[in-house]
C-alpha cells in the first residue's frame, strides 16, 4: 500500500525545497569561484551573492519549519516562509 495522498504531496514539496537548496548552493559555489579569481567586480554581483545566501537561509528555515511541525503532530504545509530579514536576525 502507498502513502496517503497527503503524506505524498508533503514528501514532494519537501522535495521541491531541497532541489531549490541544491541549486542555490551550486550558483553561491559558482559566484564565489568567480570572487576568488577575481571575475566578481560590480555591486551588483556582490549584491546577488548576498541574495542567493538569503534566499538559502530562507529555504533552511522553511525546512526547519516543516519538520518542527510535523514532529509535533501539526501539518507541515502550515509553515510559510519568513521574511529574510527576520531569519537573518537569528543569526545575531
Amino acid at each position: 500500500m502507498g502513502q496517503p495522498q497527503d503524506e505524498r504531496r508533503e514528501q514532494q514539496a519537501e522535495e521541491q525545497i531541497l532541489a531549490r537548496v541544491k541549486q542555490l548552493i551550486e550558483d553561491e559555489h559558482m559566484l564565489r569561484r568567480q570572487l576568488a579569481k577575481g571575475d566578481l567586480s560590480t555591486s551588483e554581483e556582490h549584491e546577488a551573492l548576498r541574495g542567493l545566501e538569503r534566499e538559502l537561509d530562507q529555504c533552511w528555515d522553511l525546512l526547519r519549519q516543516r519538520r518542527a511541525k510535523r514532529d509535533a503532530g501539526e501539518n507541515p504545509a502550515d509553515a510559510s516562509p519568513r521574511p529574510s530579514p527576520e531569519v537573518e536576525g537569528y543569526l545575531s
